[in-house]
């Protein structure tokens, strides 16, 4: 059986480095990246940057998280929490 993550590399602040994400997490980054008008690069540098603990991956994860919360929040009458 396959793994659903995806490792690959990736220049971050000119040092190479490797990335173990998801493909859903990695088309969301892209998602971001162009929204942005920034390379997928520098989305994870930035990402890099602001991370406050944890590894790279987590980091990543938490950030496409949050982004889309966001928007999903955001996207709500009221802006009202959904039921849960």
């Amino acid at each position: 059986m396959k793994s659903p993550v995806v490792k690959r590399s990736i220049v971050v602040a000119g040092h190479k480095t490797s990335v173990s994400l998801e493909e859903a997490f990695w088309t969301g980054m892209k998602e971001i990246s162009g929204l942005r008008n920034m390379t997928l690069s520098e989305l994870v540098g930035e990402i890099d940057n602001n991370r406050q603990q944890g590894n790279l991956s987590s980091a990543i994860r938490l950030f496409v998280l949050d982004y889309f919360k966001s928007r999903a929040m955001a996207a709500q009458p009221d802006n009202k929490v959904p039921a849960q």
